[in-house]
């Protein structure tokens, strides 16, 4: 197997902006083109199981797909006003109160990567929610319309598949983010 990893030529190249949006811009680097996120922070989900061993996920209608969507609770960091500079760790706090109505003692750090490497800069950081309490009804901002499901660990894969069938887009991170929840603690 050849070990030698070349960058494209034209990788270093000085970024221009294509396009400036609210919470994304579009850029070129030599001839790649991606998006970019306008908060510094990235993304962060959140693995939550409750204390009836069941994780939650949620629903809600994504016009990019154009379709439902099923998602583990997730959002952005630092992208309210006064939280710029929030961590992941705290975003996710936040996060998971605001769209599921649950709230946690603490989060730990699990994992963090590119949420798609070829066409967005973005890194999403996975983390693990601990001892989550029901003080709410959940559902999210006063933009979003978020449907909780609460669904038993040991018939997670089965419900995502069945929801696939049914016709939503089940997120693919979904996988990994069950993948993580059994076998997190084993790598840290």
């Amino acid at each position: 197997m050849n070990d030698i990893k070349h960058k494209p030529e034209d990788a270093d190249a000085a970024p221009e902006t294509l396009h400036q949006g609210r919470w994304l811009r579009l850029r070129r680097r030599g001839r790649w083109e991606y998006a970019e996120r306008n908060n510094p922070g990235g993304a962060v989900i959140i693995l939550a199981v409750t204390p009836e061993d069941k994780l939650l996920f949620v629903e809600q209608y994504r016009v990019a797909v154009q379709k439902f969507t099923i998602e583990m609770p997730a959002g952005l960091v630092g992208d309210l006003a006064d939280q710029q500079h929030e961590g992941a760790l705290i975003a996710a706090q936040r996060e998971l109160e605001e769209e599921t109505g649950y709230r946690c003692s603490h989060v730990s750090y699990v994992h963090e990567g590119p949420s798609s490497s070829g066409m967005s800069n973005e890194l999403i950081t996975f983390v693990r929610a601990h001892n989550l309490v029901k003080v709410s009804d959940g559902g999210g901002d006063a933009t979003e319309n978020i449907t909780v499901h609460e669904v038993p660990r040991r018939e997670a894969g089965a419900w995502l598949m069945a929801r696939a069938k049914d016709g939503y887009s089940v997120d693919p991170k979904l996988f990994a983010g069950l993948w993580f929840i059994e076998h997190a603690a084993s790598f840290g």
